[in-house]
């Protein structure tokens, strides 16, 4: 099951809007460029891969960021594997049994060729002008004159190995051993060999990464090409062509023993080409996963197939090359949709821990990355693919008890903050997804995290449950003797729960569920237990900041307790932690400065708290202008455009078309952090797009986009939305929205809902030089919980909630009926 394999249907409706557009000849791919963010950090896979696939095939370098495998800052190459993730922090994933060639050994002595990891990367080195990577290819020629070329299918990868003939009669030697990225191997990795046709079969048990987790993969490697001389196993530095199966311990230093197998060929004039197939059930299905997919070792046929995919994947999106838009600004664009598809992975058929007919879906890095932005992209451009990564996620929770908030090789992850996979069903649910999904399931999944405390909740569900109902906060150090996690996060728990179970109402509410609504509805408000009205703020120098009120951290007994606004911050150079160890903050990966406009569904209430628009505009200002965000981690995404809310979209646009220049750009060190497995690059995507999500909810904040028009079709629809800028200036001088026009009528909001693309709606902005009095007016701004006060007198008039619940989008308490705080 290919989640690319969805029939002819939608791929026709999108052909045929395509050249709707006059787009006949756009090629996406050409602007697609997969070595951003292969150098300082940016953690991507640059390699060959199909859109989600579960084979990713790449050389490893020798890096200290290698969690993709690949870089580009001078490290040499440790082989070429095929399992790998995305963009992730922390510790390497995957890279499973990767292969390394030989040209000869020296002698052509087997026991002279060199096969620990650690010290064969002496012959890894490469000049960066021979790499090439394209959607669907990857290649490089080490030093040594070998040319290692690579492709894939959905679960088995190709690779082509081409020989420097000069060899003096000695003979190529392929290896392939027993280790992963992160060297995680535990006992008893095993491996085979066939004496006649060269197939090599292996498993070994790996540790996940950023999980409590194990998982067994497995491989099948076949041969074709040059005919094979002889073949064997090596374990630690010595070979035998005498032994043809291995089984290797870890051993007894901390550092997996090395071990595997190898090939050699009687003739470097003929490339070989390494037929790997991957499973996490069976060597054997492993090898049933190769032959069906890739019968005839066709390597230009599979990559053919693979540019197709890829191609169809991105289609649907086209924008205008001219108006003299820089190139750069369009491979920025592309190659962020790009990578937004390259993770989660889509494992079916793969999952040993049990067997639905549903899909299933892996490498979630994590749910509090991808639900502010990667994921709410998808269901834009691939919805089809993200019903089924809900139907994956509500299957996990069937199986496992819980929505994970990340998962990956098999295992749960831990979790970062809230129980966000509820924002991920929620705002599927808002934008009008089926596809086969049980949304009654999905929606008592979402009630238990908020309901039922999990024993351990490291990796999934809340922590505190008691607390939040009877404290209205997760306290500092909580006393919680029903479930254990680590007693960290109180803060931006808080905030996220609030913001979790206002993402509950509204699906209770467009479900009809009056009374659960109006509970959820009720606990989102908890937020404000936590603001300290009298809290000051004071820069590192000892300068005060100016600013008054912040949220804080709270105890059992309703004292305050005290963060620095600013510790954890861009700005905070005292070595800080606020990441999950047991002495971490109380607040996750960012400071309070920043977690204090993390209010999603009330910023009516909080522009109030700030002091009115002026003050919040002021406040958001200076948690740009001062560096406090950092635009390299996901929870500065929404600050970009939250002026929204104060009534300023132009100061929006303002900060948008200064954050996607400066900081993302299209060279391997074009990206500010980790890529988040795309969120980095739906950042990227929406913001260049020019709407921008507010995730869990059916809005998206107008701005105007980097390019004169942009059309999206609707896989599901067919139909066509059109974003065009009049006066565009590709200099971004005029980057403020003077009017506006929907289907021809003039349109006022500066916000949109998801119907502006299944129903292929035209968004006309007219662009000037200065801000505007468009979508200023508390009546334009985007829906809020509570009601904007202090716009020159007026608030918002709360409205009944539209009839067609699944995309209302009047959040209001006066049509539910409940209290005011």
């Amino acid at each position: 099951m290919h989640t690319f394999d969805r029939g002819c249907l939608p791929l026709l409706l999108a052909a045929l809007a395509v050249v709707r557009v006059d787009a006949a000849d756009f090629d996406p791919l050409q602007y697609v460029d997969q070595l951003i963010g292969t150098r300082n950090g940016g953690n991507v896979f640059a390699g060959a891969s199909l859109p989600y696939g579960l084979a990713k095939a790449v050389a490893d370098t020798n890096s200290g960021s290698n969690q993709g495998g690949f870089t580009l800052d001078g490290t040499p190459i440790l082989g070429f594997s095929a399992l790998h993730d995305s963009g992730t922090g922390g510790e390497p994933s995957l890279g499973n049994f990767p292969l390394f060639p030989y040209a000869a050994c020296p002698g052509d002595d087997i026991n002279l060729c060199v096969y620990p990891k650690r010290t064969r990367v002496a012959s890894g080195a490469f000049d960066p002008k021979t790499v090439v990577a394209r959607p669907g290819f990857f290649a490089v020629t080490l030093n040594t004159g070998v040319k290692a070329e690579m492709t894939t299918s959905q679960r088995t990868a190709l690779f082509r190995f081409t020989f420097p003939t000069a060899t003096n009669g000695a003979h190529p030697l392929l290896l392939q051993d027993l280790s992963d990225l992160h060297n995680s191997r535990q006992d008893n990795g095993s491996v085979s060999v066939d004496p006649e046709t060269g197939r090599i079969k292996g498993q070994a048990l790996f540790v996940s990464s950023f999980s409590q987790g194990q998982y067994t993969s497995y491989f099948c490697t076949d041969f074709s090409g040059s005919k094979i001389l002889d073949n064997g196993i090596f374990v630690d530095s010595r070979a035998s062509a005498d032994v043809k199966k291995l089984t290797v311990s870890r051993s007894i230093n901390g550092y997996p023993l090395p071990g595997g197998a190898f090939v050699r060929f009687e003739s470097p004039a003929k490339p070989v080409i390494a037929r790997v197939g991957l499973s996490f059930i069976s060597s054997d299905q492993a090898c049933s996963n190769a032959e069906e997919e890739i019968p005839k070792f066709d390597f230009d046929a599979v990559q053919s197939a693979a540019t197709d995919a890829w191609r169809e994947k991105l289609s649907p999106i086209t924008v205008s090359t001219g108006g003299g838009v820089d190139p750069n600004q369009i491979k920025n664009f592309y190659s962020g949709i790009y990578r937004t598809m390259v993770n989660p992975q889509n494992y079916t058929g793969e999952n040993p821990n049990w067997k639905t007919g549903e899909p299933y879906f892996d490498s979630f890095y994590c749910l509090w990355d991808s639900f502010r932005s990667q994921i709410p992209f998808l269901t834009v451009l691939d919805p089809l693919s993200v019903e089924q990564m809900i139907r994956s996620l509500i299957d996990t929770y069937k199986h496992e008890g819980w929505l994970p908030d990340c998962h990956m090789s098999l295992s749960k992850g831990y979790t970062q903050g809230g129980s966000n996979a509820d924002i991920v069903l929620v705002d599927g649910y808002l934008k009008g997804l089926a596809g086969g999904i049980d949304w009654d399931v999905g929606y008592e999944a979402v009630v238990k995290d908020a309901e039922v405390e999990p024993f351990d909740w490291c990796c999934h569900g809340r922590g505190g449950i008691d607390s939040w109902k009877a404290l209205g906060y997760i306290p500092v150090q909580d006393f919680d003797y029903k479930g254990f996690g680590t007693l960290t996060r109180s803060l931006s728990r808080t905030l996220e729960y609030s913001y979790n179970d206002f993402a509950i109402s509204q699906m209770a509410r467009a479900m009809n569920k009056t009374t659960d609504a109006e509970k959820y509805l009720d606990l989102s408000d908890n937020w404000r237990n936590l603001y300290k009205a009298n809290q000051t703020s004071s820069l590192f120098s000892g300068i005060d900041t100016g600013f008054v009120g912040f949220f804080q951290p709270k105890h059992i007994n309703g004292t305050w307790g005290f963060q620095n606004p600013l510790k954890c911050s861009n700005i905070d150079n005292t070595g800080s932690v606020c990441s999950l160890q047991n002495t971490g903050a109380e607040t996750f990966e960012s400071s309070i400065w920043e977690y204090g406009f993390y209010v999603p569904h009330d910023q009516g209430s909080l522009v109030t708290l700030y002091g009115g628009p002026s003050n919040f505009v002021k406040r958001l200002d200076y948690l740009h202008d001062q560096s406090i965000t950092y635009i390299g981690n996901e929870p500065s995404f929404l600050t970009v455009f939250q002026y929204h809310y104060a009534g300023r979209p132009g100061l929006s646009a303002k900060r948008s078309h200064f954050y996607i220049p400066k900081f993302f750009d299209t060279t391997p060190q074009g990206l500010p952090g980790n890529d988040d497995s795309g969120a980095m690059g739906s950042f990227v995507a929406f913001s260049m797009m020019g709407l921008f999500p507010n995730p869990g909810q059916n809005v998206y904040l107008i701005t105007p986009p980097f390019f004169e028009s942009v059309n999206i079709t609707s896989p599901v629809t067919g139909k066509t939305a059109t974003i065009r800028a009049v006066n565009f200036d590709p200099t971004y001088a005029a980057i403020y929205i003077q009017s506006a026009t929907l289907n021809g009528k003039p349109y006022t909001k500066n916000w949109i809902d998801h119907s502006f693309f299944t129903e292929g709606k035209e968004l006309v902005l007219t662009l000037g030089k200065n801000e505007s009095s468009w979508g200023t007016a508390v009546k334009d701004l985007p829906p809020s919980v509570g009601e904007y006060v202090g716009f020159n007198g007026t608030s918002v008039d709360k409205k009944t909630p539209a009839s067609n619940l699944r995309y209302s989008v009047d959040y209001g308490r006066t049509g539910l009926g409940l209290r005011q705080r």
